[in-house]
């Protein structure tokens, strides 16, 4: 397969360069969370592979998004960190080899691509803590009051949202729809691991209309 591989950060200490180059591929190396000046003169594959964090693998995918190339980009990636949510969950190996490999060969199965409000695009986990307000999954009142946290991530219908409540016994209660929406005291939303920069009393996060082509299978 020939493509192109964005090492972001330190991620091309975990690259096999030998396998990539077995494969037709270029690395490039970018800097953690890329922006446009160093993404963008290199979106010329129809294969995009990104090995760092998940905040990385958002950042690459924004550019996507911004040049309305999510329809024609595969897009595989070689998470960094054993703790991704991305790939978490969507069943991604976490051994940068077996992730390379299967990034570079196998298949795309698209998934929900989530965004929020204020311009950004979440890929793993987004998370709101502590919070008080009220919450809307679709038409539903997720939160209504104090929660410990909300969770929300994509899944198979769109996004998935976890409300947990309880300082000491902890009561967990989880909700599924296209959109969240927060209005509340201020809070930071974290996305990826990526705390926004100022405080926010309103907040939504909803399902965009095109998914992202991810790599997630064997041929």
């Amino acid at each position: 397969m020939s493509g192109l591989v964005l090492a972001c950060g330190n991620a091309a200490d975990s690259l096999t360069a030998a396998t990539a180059a077995a494969n037709g591929v270029r690395i490039e190396t970018v800097p953690s969370r890329p922006g446009k000046k160093d993404v963008d003169p290199l979106l010329d594959d129809t294969v995009v592979v990104v090995a760092g964090t998940d905040a990385d693998l958002a950042a690459v995918v924004l550019r996507l998004l911004r040049k309305d190339l999510l329809p024609s980009t595969v897009v595989g990636f070689v998470p960094t960190e054993r703790n991704s949510a991305v790939a978490s969950l969507w069943g991604l190996p976490t051994d940068p080899a077996k992730a390379l490999d299967l990034a570079l060969t196998g298949a795309d199965r698209p998934v929900p691509l989530v965004r929020d409000d204020v311009g950004g695009v979440l890929v793993g986990r987004g998370v709101i803590a502590p919070v008080r307000g009220i919450g809307y999954c679709d038409d539903t009142v997720a939160l209504r009051g104090e929660a410990r946290s909300i969770e929300v991530n994509a899944g198979e219908a769109g996004l998935v949202v976890t409300v947990t409540r309880g300082r000491f016994r902890r009561t967990r209660t989880t909700f599924e729809g296209r959109a969240f929406q927060l209005g509340c005291d201020p809070v930071v939303p974290v996305s990826d691991g990526v705390a926004h920069p100022r405080s926010m009393e309103r907040w939504t996060w909803y399902r965009h209309t095109q998914d992202l082509r991810l790599v997630r299978s064997g041929r």
